[in-house]
């Protein structure tokens, strides 16, 4: 059988912090700097240690962090079989999470990867995007971000009114009538004019940010890894240019979706479940687990539709019923039907090879350890 060099390791901003070893040996550390001088060490390190000890194959673990998928990437270049598995899902202990070093994580990522290798252990793995899914998914992102400061600085701006005790003018919305009366100042002592002022300003230059985020979004839906998706989702209810565009960035490769149950279960949308014992029939609410911005997208998206078509109108009602209580319900039960409606017609449109993950190249093979004599080990 041939001997894997097993990484755990330990990734911050500067500095990179390893915990490897080759089969049930006791693990040894070794640090490196987080840049490219650094991360070029690492890699020829690992290799010499692979060779020195006849080991063929290196599997490497680290966790996701704002980091990105950059070390995923080089390492899966040169010939390293490396998971990011997610730090939420691995299993922590509650003396652990207060007594936490790098040396204890770098270990505790390699206990993790040992038991996947060697015990054939599940590791908690994230799905890793293409570059190009990473890039289009910074513009996406970008567009909603603009929308809630957007947002936010309306709510400022209501909140400051409200506090100085002011009618607001009969003009529904954010109207250019009621933008010009906050221009004049809106009947405000003269000392807190100068803060609406700002604060209309910053609206200004936020709205002039989105409508550019916006033809860049339309931009990004003529390509062709969006074009027919795209087109597809937007003939359903309620979903606009920027839901369809969340919703295929932040799913990415939807074929790695089996059936409905994991796209509810990816967008958080499926009840957790209390049950054990003789309890065998309780569940709790969703998990809101994956993307929290595609499920703030659906649930506009879903409260759109129920709006403008009658179907979604009817199931939201049938759910509802005569309690008001169970409208939150009924609409999270349309936000499922809605994602997975989505779902189905991204997929009979075509997925582009483009959001598909590539293929890893193969392993690297390390030549066997030699003796002093030349001869092989």
């Amino acid at each position: 059988m041939c001997q894997v060099t097993i990484v755990g390791c330990d990734l911050h901003d500067r500095n990179l912090l390893l915990s490897l070893a080759v089969g049930k040996n006791e693990p040894q550390e070794k640090p490196f700097r987080n840049d490219a001088e650094g991360r070029s060490a690492m890699i020829e390190f690992l290799w010499k240690f692979a060779e020195r000890h006849g080991s063929g194959r290196i599997v490497l673990v680290y966790e996701a962090s704002g980091q990105g998928y950059g070390l995923y990437d080089l390492l899966t270049d040169h010939g390293i079989e490396c998971y990011v598995v997610s730090p939420a899902h691995l299993a922590k202990s509650a003396k652990r999470k207060k007594n936490k070093t790098d040396a204890k994580d770098a270990r505790h990522l390699f206990e993790a990867a040992r038991a996947h290798v060697l015990a054939g252990n599940e590791l908690p793995v994230v799905w890793t995007p293409p570059a190009a899914l990473r890039n289009d998914r910074e513009l996406v992102r970008a567009r909603l971000e603009t929308a809630e400061a957007g947002t936010a600085v309306k709510l400022r701006i209501l909140s400051l009114l409200k506090r100085q005790g002011c009618t607001l003018p009969p003009h529904r919305g954010w109207t250019k009538g009621f933008l010009s009366w906050l221009r004049e100042g809106a009947a405000l002592p003269e000392v807190v004019r100068p803060v609406l002022a700002s604060l209309v300003a910053r609206l200004e230059v936020l709205r002039q940010q989105q409508a550019q985020l916006d033809r860049e979004l339309r931009k990004l839906a003529q390509t062709s890894r969006y074009r027919a998706p795209c087109a597809a989702l937007r003939q359903l209810p309620g979903v606009g240019l920027v839901t369809a565009l969340v919703f295929l960035t932040e799913m990415g490769d939807l074929t790695r979706f089996p059936n409905r149950r994991t796209v509810a279960a990816y967008l958080g949308l499926a009840p957790a479940a209390h049950e054990s014992g003789e309890i065998t029939d309780r569940k709790g609410h969703i998990t809101r687990q994956g993307p929290s911005r595609l499920r703030k997208v659906l649930c506009q998206a879903a409260w759109a539709a129920v709006r403008c078509d009658p179907q979604a109108r009817e199931a939201w009602t049938r759910i509802r019923g005569d309690r008001p209580q169970r409208g939150k319900k009924a609409i999270v039960a349309i936000m499922r039907r809605l994602g997975i409606r989505l779902w189905h017609a991204a997929l009979a449109a075509g997925v582009s090879s483009d959001l598909v993950a590539r293929p890893k190249p193969p392993p690297r093979q390390a030549p066997p350890a030699t003796s002093p004599g030349g001869q092989a080990a």
